[in-house]
């Protein structure tokens, strides 16, 4: 199931626990930096870097060159909705050549057409993941900025997607995640999750991310500490295991140290110029594990993240 992947990621073993950890054995990859929702709690809406398409020789180059040395879990997504990505079956199919075991994609759901969804199942992808975030159509426009009448084109893309699966006899996993949010919302939230519960192998929830520190506060919300991981398993803040246990590229070919990199403060390494590892163990990440692991960020890109502790 999904959630026990997203808890042996989260978690930090003590031989990942220092400053040059092995490497990683799950990577996500920016296959585009475009998204066709502006939600008020994730800094994509913010415009603070252009947004832009992966170029395919560099996706299939470093590819190859992590899974040589030993990634095994490719994420076809990292800040953008895939789904936009004309080639993305393509890169699913090239991933899966080249002896990626698992390769696992989320989505918004809004682009997640039948059509587009069975090319990538036929392509190999392994898990599918909805991001279920709203209760009601007039929600769902007030936080996305798309209209109303998309909440349901989401949750029909949603139950078409556990069809092709269930029709086509493909072993891709169908999942959904939802943010926990308190009170009465919590309990809309909940209705509207009982109606895709038949339709996914597993739901969970997710805490709300301040996304570095870049959306801490919008709309009066309180967001936790960094990435904690899932409801029911969640980490302490520091160390981050964004840092140890899981790489993050962005489209224009960035190693980044953070789950939320919308403006490249988080910039490892240039891929163009160096190689996975080469950025991976690369001095100012060494710097920033070190920091993590003495539990003390001050004065480094990771405080504005944490200041919610």
């Amino acid at each position: 199931m999904i959630t026990s992947r997203i808890d042996r990621i989260t978690f930090i073993p003590e031989d990942y626990r220092k400053v040059v950890p092995p490497v990683p054995k799950s990577v996500k990859i920016e296959l585009t930096a475009r998204c066709d929702f502006q939600c008020f709690f994730c800094a994509s809406s913010f415009r603070l870097r252009e947004k832009k398409d992966i170029d395919w020789d560099f996706y299939t180059r470093i590819a190859k060159e992590m899974r040589e040395a030993g990634v095994e879990e490719l994420g076809m997504f990292y800040l953008g909705e895939s789904f936009l990505y004309e080639r993305l079956p393509e890169a699913i199919q090239y991933a899966k050549d080249i002896g990626y075991p698992y390769v696992f994609l989320t989505t918004n759901g809004r682009m997640a057409t039948p059509d587009r969804v069975e090319a990538c199942m036929k392509a190999g992808l392994d898990s599918l993941k909805f991001s279920i975030n709203n209760a009601t159509p007039e929600q769902f426009q007030e936080v996305t900025g798309v209209k109303a009448r998309e909440f349901y084109t989401v949750i029909d893309n949603l139950k078409a997607a556990y069809q092709v699966r269930e029709n086509g006899g493909y072993s891709c996993g169908v999942y959904a995640s939802s943010i926990q949010y308190d009170g009465e919302q919590q309990e809309r939230m909940q209705e509207t999750v009982a109606q895709i519960l038949p339709y996914v192998d597993e739901h969970y929830w997710l805490p709300l991310y301040g996304q570095a520190g870049l959306t801490s506060g919008a709309k009066g919300t309180r967001p936790t500490a960094g990435n904690q991981g899932r409801v029911g398993a969640l980490r302490p803040p520091l160390p981050c295991w964004a840092l140890f246990t899981e790489g993050h590229i962005t489209y224009d070919g960035h190693l980044a140290a953070c789950c939320f990199d919308h403006d490249g403060r988080f910039n490892m390494g240039d891929l163009h110029r160096v190689s996975f590892l080469d950025a991976w163990q690369s001095q100012p990440f060494q710097v920033l594990r070190q920091a993590n692991l003495d539990q003390n960020v001050v004065g480094s890109v990771c405080e504005k993240c944490i200041a919610y502790n």
